[in-house]
């Protein structure tokens, strides 16, 4: 059993070190344009190790599964030929990735991903932007570069003697299972292996380089087929039409909120704060009851409704300004994603100074690499944290800590600046230190809108409150006692601008979208916006249509001044007709969901 560990061990070894060796030689290859330091070499190797190491395990799962046979069944020379032709095809599948990625990259300015086997149905274009020679290198490149790697493969030494404890070594193997699969997944905790983990940089070149080219490409297979369906709901004549005056990408005359056009701003995140926890919503005083007055010190959306239906969604609608889809998220598609415009990165480009905070693991769901692709320069997480705040709740560091967190950086940040913060500990198991309310979901929340209460309390006493502008807005609705998806109050949640920056308390009674925060806060800056084109600024002269769209696992619902309707996408029918003219309405909704995921498509291939 001894002398198949060793090989085990030895196999897994090489393969990491076949992908570190591919990590340099991206780098020198590809740093002409992108000039590096030797120590970036060293910090990428560090921080892409995860992902290598993960990556690593997939590949000796099938030598894993001949050293267990081999344990009832120890035949040398068969398992010999079996494992030498599988080293052999990895080789070339290395050899054929790693050439790939570091050839395609000047062209792409990304990583390896399934994309490239779109070229593959018209070969001759792709070969046209290239020469003889470039592919005949290339090919001489893969040739040496699979030997290398078959020849390291094939001298680790295979001895498969007679197992004594079969039974014993079975079981050993068996137990061996879940660490390899947990290994896999990138551990225990919420997020699995992903590409956002190894990003670490404002330089995305150093990003990409920490990504392993496999995992990117064998990632992405199922996500190209899957995760951006094709919407057909109508001609192009149609959609076109229906589309022309939903969405205008300018400000005019927009009514001011605000006394200055470069506050400093912290934009929060509630996580799961639907407005049926709220007094002006849902009727209930009881449960945020310091958010209920502020709704009366600051500008208060009445009408503003979420877009989705979890936090990554969520996320991006609101950072973005870009639409949700019902199954697929833009954020677990980062070569989507980092392509999309962003409040941060458009505040950037205006000396701002970009941070965003968040409690939990800030590698779930690819939101590592989406936040510093699209703006942020410091990422404050989970980590950075003690190790007893960590466990303080079961997704990460609680609110209170984090709201302590984000007064200190309000204090500490130089001026102008922005600030992103998500909260986590209103979701489940609603596991909260105080415990005012029986429900325990309201109890959570409740204790949300104590955190809101101290830290606005506090700010408010200090000198940074007077050009302050904090946006309060929810990543996404929630489900409960009878309010579903389908219910009209289950996406109707609060947004609310506080703060010395603002002019004078307001109600505004617009109907609008999650999406229209960047054209709407951009709007008030003085600042172009015309690369948000799903946004819209709500306070401008053009805003001549209020309406909102969410979609949800496979649903759309749609509310204007006509009233609400909901559209099931597996039933393919109007399911809930609330409106005076509910099939234009949805008509709508399609439109808007055909056009975003044909512009999805499209991002980044012009």
């Amino acid at each position: 059993m001894v002398a198949r560990v060793k090989y085990l061990i030895k196999t897994y070894l090489w393969t990491v070190v076949v992908f570190i060796m591919a990590k340099v030689a991206f780098m020198i290859i590809n740093g002409g344009e992108h000039p590096f330091a030797l120590t970036d070499i060293v910090e990428v190797i560090g921080h892409g190790l995860s992902l290598d190491l993960s990556t690593a395990l997939y590949i000796i799962a099938i030598s894993f599964l001949c050293m267990a046979v081999s344990i009832w069944y120890p035949q040398e020379r068969l398992f010999r030929r079996i494992l030498r032709l599988y080293s052999l095809v990895i080789s070339i599948a290395f050899a054929l990735a790693f050439v790939a990625d570091t050839s395609l990259y000047g062209f792409w300015g990304f990583k390896l991903d399934a994309s490239c086997l779109q070229y593959l149905e018209t070969p001759t274009e792709a070969m046209a932007s290239v020469s003889t020679g470039y592919i005949l290198l290339r090919l001489l490149a893969i040739i040496l570069l699979a030997a290398l790697f078959t020849k390291g493969y094939w001298q680790i030494p295979l001895r498969l003697p007679a197992v004594r404890r079969r039974i014993v070594s079975t079981m050993v193997c068996l137990l061996t299972i879940p660490l390899i699969i947990i290994g896999i997944r990138g551990g225990l905790g919420e997020s699995t292996t992903n590409i956002g983990q190894v990003y670490y940089s404002q330089n995305q070149f150093l990003n990409h380089s920490a990504v392993n080219p496999v995992f990117s490409f064998l990632a992405s297979l199922e996500k190209t087929a899957n995760d951006v369906p094709d919407y057909t709901f109508m001609e192009e004549s149609e959609r076109a039409r229906l589309m022309k005056d939903l969405y205008f990408t300018d400000s005019t005359e927009p009514d001011t909120l605000l006394k200055t056009q470069r506050p400093n701003i912290i934009v929060i995140l509630l996580e799961s704060c639907g407005g049926i926890f709220t007094e002006d919503i849902g009727g209930r005083s009881d449960i945020m009851p310091h958010f209920n007055q502020l709704t009366k010190e600051g500008i208060y959306f009445a009408k503003f409704f979420a877009n989705s239906y979890r936090t990554d969604r969520g996320t991006l609608c609101t950072w973005s300004g870009y639409p949700s889809f019902p199954r697929s998220s833009v954020m677990k598609i980062p070569e989507k994603s980092r392509l999309l415009p962003s409040i941060a990165q458009s505040l950037r480009q205006e000396g701002y100074q970009t941070t965003y905070l968040y409690g939990g693991d800030i590698n779930f769901t690819n939101m590592r690499s989406y936040l510093i692709a699209t703006g942020f320069e410091q990422l404050h997480w989970m980590k950075d944290y003690s190790r007893e705040e960590q466990n303080t709740s079961e997704w990460g560091v609680r609110d209170d800590i984090t709201f302590a967190t984000l007064s200190d950086m309000t204090r500490q940040q130089q001026k102008p600046f922005l600030i992103g913060y998500s909260t986590l500990s209103s979701h489940e198991p609603w596991d909260v230190p105080t415990h005012r309310l029986d429900d325990n979901v309201l109890n959570a929340f409740n204790y949300l809108d104590e955190c809101i209460g101290t830290f606005i309390n506090n700010i408010k006493q200090t000198p940074q409150w007077d050009d302050l502008l904090i946006i309060l807005l929810p990543d996404h609705g929630f489900s409960y006692l009878g309010v579903g998806e389908e219910h009209e109050q289950h996406d109707h949640v609060p947004m609310l601008w506080l703060g010395g920056a603002i002019k004078s308390p307001r109600r505004i009674e617009q109907i609008c979208n999650q999406t229209d925060l960047p054209a709407t806060l951009l709007g008030q800056l003085g600042m172009t916006h015309d690369e948000f084109r799903f946004s819209r600024d709500i306070m401008s002269k053009t805003y001549q249509y209020p309406f909102a769209i969410h979609t949800y696992n496979n649903g759309i619902t749609m509310k204007d001044s006509t009233g609400f309707a909901v559209f099931d996408l597996n039933a393919n029918r109007i399911i809930v007709n609330k409106s005076s003219n509910s099939e234009l309405l949805i008509r709508k909704g399609k439109a808007i969901l055909q056009t975003a995921a044909i512009d999805l498509k499209h991002l980044g291939t012009e």
